[in-house]
């Protein structure tokens, strides 16, 4: 074969692989490319010369950072396994709370600096959005300090569309923009059903204010209704954060008082809650399932806000040192969204130091440091479940599947929240793993594992993406994980930062 048949099956097997991914079949992305699917059939065979104009749009089609053009395409890890960490390293500011924030700065009209932001992908892509429409934003130091300032007209006609559908984030726009502006278009991601869907949960927090809203064919049509507000409590029938974030965002200037009941208590909305009182918006019940909040029409002022450190990161790290055997010290934990995940670890083993609490710097969230210790773990009695908060986090139910993989015996996971996410975790079973899956929501683990090294496609879904890059630092011999773009979106330089505790993993790129 010549270099460049092999530089082209290269391509199509990447392609064949972004589009899987992306549950498309051929003849779908066809329709998408205006081609025919024998076309998309030979490229996926390396059979068809393709144009970096082409490539481009097959990369557009399928969201996917697998196939672009040059320096920014794909990036994959290469993981030397069975290596021993060791060391400290400090956790990073909650990725959910800086996207929060971000998507709160519009509210104010005055400057909005934000402390060590978590620099990843999903921050990347709402910047790019807040740009576009006039919002200044800037980086200040190499600390992650973030600058916004919000004109008092938006240009909303000019929205980076492209950003905008490649982030979930963005329905956390609806709240602040409908105090800002009559009417709006909102791109979103995918087609007209999944977009009423996606949007019905927030219409029954933001309907009482005023806000109506129609899924068209891949954006929100939305009008808004200025001075309009709820006559009484506003029930949430599902306890989401994103859904209570934009019920507290449309309430914080509303000159009025909004109680809304069910809310999530969970940790980027205490963080959300702590930034409007910063903006002199009344907030009482914080950390409960019932806030109150009074508003103000307008909200002008300079505010320096520190979103306080990620507990999902937190989990992420202690799961590495568990499955690796190994004794770090995870710092800034913040232990009032960690408990019931380390007396759980407790139950079934884990041998750990726990420093005493100290603050963040918001000032309100309590942190430790967590020293762990090589530990001989059991699987629990009971099945291992998410529940909103104050029970386990939905985030860190994945991390439990490599840890029960370690365990002696036989764990049940049931992810009763996401469809079909508890599928990834079978992934593990192609690095030596015996997770069976019963049904959608359900998998039994069995452990101990000998985990051994081989190379995977990352899932689509970040939390299993890592648990298989955790699984591989515990493999013997070399693995490599193709196509990380999903973990950029959550985690800032991870492996990097594995790295500096003693892991052996090395990013690369193949065309």
């Amino acid at each position: 074969m010549s270099n460049r048949d092999d530089y082209l099956a290269r391509i199509g097997a990447l392609i064949r692989d972004a589009r899987q991914h992306s549950g498309l079949t051929q003849a779908e992305l066809a329709t998408e490319l205006s081609t025919t699917q024998s076309v998309v059939n030979r490229i996926e065979k390396g059979q068809q010369n393709l144009t970096l104009d082409t490539l481009a749009r097959i990369g557009a089609a399928l969201d996917s950072e697998l196939v672009s053009v040059g320096t920014s395409g794909p990036s994959h890890l290469r993981v030397k396994g069975g290596t021993t960490l060791s060391g400290s390293i400090d956790v990073k500011s909650s990725k959910n709370a800086g996207v929060a924030l971000l998507c709160a700065s519009l509210l104010n009209e005055g400057t909005t600096v934000l402390r060590k932001v978590a620099r990843i992908e999903e921050v990347n892509r709402l910047l790019e959005v807040l740009d576009s429409i006039g919002v200044r934003t800037r980086w200040l130091n190499e600390q992650n300090d973030l600058e916004l300032v919000v004109p008092a007209d938006l240009d909303l006609a000019a929205m980076d569309e492209e950003a905008a559908r490649r982030t979930r984030s963005i329905i956390m726009f609806l709240g602040p923009l409908m105090h800002r502006v009559d009417s709006f278009d909102l791109p979103y991601a995918g087609g007209c059903d999944l977009g009423t869907r996606t949007v019905e949960p927030h219409m029954t927090a933001l309907r009482p204010f005023g806000l109506k809203v129609v899924a068209t064919e891949g954006s929100y049509r939305v009008d808004a209704a200025r001075g309009v507000g709820p006559e009484r409590p506003i029930v949430l029938t599902e306890r989401g954060d994103t859904v209570t974030e934009n019920a507290l965002l449309a309430a914080a200037r509303y000159d009025g008082v909004t109680v809304i009941r069910n809310a999530s208590p969970n940790y980027m909305v205490q963080d959300l809650c702590f930034f409007l009182l910063k903006l002199g918006v009344g907030v009482e019940g914080i950390g409960t399932t019932t806030l109150r909040i009074t508003g103000k029409t307008r909200i002008n002022c300079d505010v320096d806000y520190a979103p306080s450190e990620d507990p999902i990161e937190a989990m992420s790290l202690i799961a590495a040192a568990i499955v690796t055997q190994s004794s770090i010290t995870v710092r800034r934990v913040p232990i009032e969204f960690m408990e019931i995940e380390l007396a759980l670890l407790e139950e079934m083993g884990f041998v750990y130091d726990r420093s005493e609490e100290y603050p963040a710097e918001n000032g309100e969230t309590r942190l430790v440091d967590i020293t762990t210790h090589p530990s001989s773990l059991k699987a629990p009695i009971d099945k291992i479940h998410p529940m909103p908060f104050p029970g386990l986090n939905i985030d860190n139910l994945p991390f439990f599947a490599v840890i029960a993989a370690t365990a002696e015996g036989q764990t049940l996971l049931h992810d009763w929240v996401y469809e079909n996410r508890a599928i990834y975790l079978t992934e593990l079973n192609k690095l030596g793993a015996r997770v069976k899956l019963l049904d959608p929501h359900r998998v039994l683990v069995d452990g101990p594992t000998h985990w051994s090294g081989t190379e995977l496609v990352c899932p689509p879904a970040l939390r299993p993406a890592v648990v298989i890059l955790l699984a591989m630092l515990a493999a013997k011999g070399t693995s490599v994980l193709r196509n990380i773009y999903v973990i950029a979106r959550g985690y800032e330089d991870l492996a990097e930062r594995l790295n500096a505790l003693g892991a052996e993993i090395e990013t690369f790129r193949d065309i």
